[in-house]
């Protein structure tokens, strides 16, 4: 079976306002798999009663070759290793976390930004799937994220292009 690996950042990025600081990515994936409400599609209900940090999905670059991947796991084709580096990102090894298949609910969906009257792309104004939704603060929280650190983090993202959403549960916008 083919192993595609997605590595969480322990540490924001150097180019983050809290760079270097650790991110609970892992802790927030496992409270999002622990959570029945996430499971159940239904995470803006667990909005803290089951805990305070949830990471259900992440968003990535490059959707073209995320569409393709997910579908051979999808289809029972492939999985997913979800792992973390150890240390420093690209000079240490990666631990896995876990392993996700079609049975976890693995998916995604496009993530596309809209124009402002500047032509710049607006990170408050997507579509996911091509439907305008407001939901920036629950897009950040099942992210792992703040709305500001969500927002900082993809500051410096190619936004005229689409980036994918991958999920870890059956959780779709």
């Amino acid at each position: 079976m083919k192993t595609y690996v997605i590595t969480l950042s322990r540490v924001f990025p150097v180019k983050h306002r809290r760079a270097g600081q650790e991110t609970l990515f892992k802790v927030a994936f496992q409270n999002g798999q622990a959570c029945s409400a996430c499971k159940q599609r239904k995470p803006a209900m667990c909005a803290g009663e089951c805990f305070s940090t949830v990471k259900i999905h992440t968003i990535r670059a490059n959707y073209p070759l995320w569409e393709k991947r997910i579908k051979e796991v999808q289809d029972g084709e492939a999985c997913i290793s979800l792992r973390e580096w150890t240390g420093k990102p690209y000079a240490s090894p990666q631990a896995e976390i876990r392993r996700l298949t079609a049975k976890d609910g693995v998916g995604f969906q496009k993530l596309t930004f809209s124009t402002d009257r500047d032509g710049m792309a607006n990170l408050n104004l997507f579509c996911i799937d091509g439907r305008h939704i407001d939901c920036t603060e629950m897009l950040s929280k099942n992210d792992g994220l703040t709305v500001e650190d969500w927002r900082n983090w993809f500051k410096d993202y190619d936004l005229s292009l689409p980036l994918v959403i991958i999920h870890f549960t059956p959780f779709r916008y």
